[in-house]
């Protein structure tokens, strides 16, 4: 029992990787069409270092669990099962939200209207939101506490800076910064901000 659960695992981790480089080629197809529409791509010295991490963390959940023999915990894999699930329910919406002007990289995409339907209605961010839980989730599904606890951290790094690389492109427009400047970042606002229930302002011009 406890061999089949590793190999479905393993199984589950090669499924996410396939997941990933499929994305990347709808992204780099995304990212064509954008350049060709008049976007600029934008200094992110943190793509790289993303990219590299994720593939760490599914090559070290799947080495910790094979090799230290992590157990399979029903409890656990139940709980970060349903985490996994919602976070990539919540990628999926954002992908379908963007549509072709979802990407991986940093794009200087001003001159195309802001994106505020979808998840960004509630937050400027969900996609970080979502692949952060599930970076943490997916190894926890098997008990691999170590990759989760270290790429959890390393996440944290890794998203500080790309963050800020995208925020100076998204803000330095007016019109984002009009329509979603007051939007938080990472996770929905439980209590309505100050000054709620007014009408919302008019974009001052056209953004990402």
């Amino acid at each position: 029992m406890a061999e089949l659960t590793r190999v479905a695992f393993l199984a589950l981790l090669a499924l996410v990787g396939i997941q990933r480089l499929a994305e990347l080629r709808v992204s780099r197809r995304n990212r064509r069409r954008l350049l060709a529409r008049g976007a600029r791509l934008a200094p992110d010295p943190s793509y790289r270092w993303m990219v590299a991490l994720h593939a760490a963390v599914l090559g070290g959940a799947g080495a910790e669990v094979w090799f230290l023999r992590r157990p399979f915990l029903p409890a656990l894999a139940v709980a970060m099962g349903i985490l996994f699930l919602a976070a990539n329910a919540l990628r999926w919406w954002v992908i379908r939200t963007l549509g072709d002007r979802w990407n991986v990289e940093v794009l200087d995409a001003r001159g195309m209207p802001p994106v505020t339907a979808g998840p960004y209605r509630f937050i400027r961010h969900p996609n970080y939101t979502a692949v952060f839980v599930e970076m943490v989730a997916l190894p926890l599904l098997h008990t691999a506490w170590l990759t989760a606890l270290l790429g959890g951290l390393a996440h944290l790094a890794v998203l500080r800076a790309r963050v800020r690389a995208e925020d100076a492109v998204l803000l330095a427009d007016p019109g984002y910064r009009s329509l979603l400047g007051a939007t938080p970042r990472f996770f929905p606002r439980i209590l309505p901000a100050a000054g709620a229930g007014k009408e919302a302002p008019t974009a001052a011009g056209e953004g990402k």
